[in-house]
């Protein structure tokens, strides 16, 4: 058996092949024996290397929020997201249009959004939100009933394929709510077939454009009855 200890590239792709979530590059530096770590700017550098090598094939190597990955390329997602045993789940036009304001306009109280939408915000959609792990309470605002502030997690940004909110589209490039859903269904197959990262969620990157705005946001009661979720059941179905 050969004793040649393999090349730091092949160590690193290696790892990346077998991850099941992203590795940051400190991770990835934590590989190796302190004394024969390499540095970060190296590891950048084999990882750029690795990226070309993949290119054209039918891996990726994708820089997101949380590190590194390599990820199936999106347009084999019909077919590979076959092997999921459970269906990508569809959202309703009101939990896009939530996560679109929270993601914008963060941090947000519920009672901002509903403002802003004009009808009110399901506890369904908030808890539907907040278990996927795209949002999280970041803060209360100081106003009487401290209503919380959502802003978005590290894994929003995983899920997504961007490193940063500034890596989003401006709002004048927003495509259509049902295009919006298409583009969902072929992440979540691609999010199934890849292994996407299951990491915990991170710090909230508030976009310096996209400020809260001057609305009431004074603490609401539970608007969520059975009228309103009526509504949002009809729109998950249409």
């Amino acid at each position: 058996m050969s004793t040649n200890r393999p090349s730091t590239k092949d160590i690193l792709e290696a790892a990346l092949l077998c991850a099941d979530q992203p590795l940051s590059l400190e991770r990835l530096a934590g590989l190796f024996e302190e004394e024969a770590r390499p540095a970060q700017e190296e590891i950048r550098s084999l990882l750029a290397t690795l990226a070309e090598e993949w290119n054209g094939r039918t891996l990726e190597l994708r820089e997101v929020s949380s590190g590194f990955r390599l990820q199936v390329r999106q347009e084999y997602a019909p077919w590979v997201g076959r092997l999921a045993e459970e269906r990508a789940p569809r959202y309703s036009r009101a939990l896009l249009e939530t996560l679109a304001l929270i993601v914008y306009r963060q941090p947000i109280t519920r009672a901002g959004i509903e403002e802003i939408r004009g009808v009110s915000v399901s506890t369904h959609i908030i808890k539907t939100l907040m278990e996927r792990e795209w949002i999280r309470v970041v803060g209360y605002r100081d106003v009487p009933g401290k209503p919380a502030l959502y802003g978005t997690t590290r894994k929003f940004l995983d899920y997504f394929n961007i490193q940063s909110l500034s890596d989003l589209p401006a709002l004048a490039d927003i495509k259509p709510i049902d295009h919006l859903q298409k583009e969902l269904d072929l992440a979540a197959a691609a999010d199934e077939a890849a292994a996407v990262s299951a990491s915990e969620p991170g710090e909230v990157y508030p976009m310096d454009a996209a400020r809260p705005p001057a609305v009431n946001d004074a603490d609401p009661e539970d608007a969520a009855d059975d009228g309103v979720e009526a509504r949002e059941t009809a729109e998950a179905l249409n």
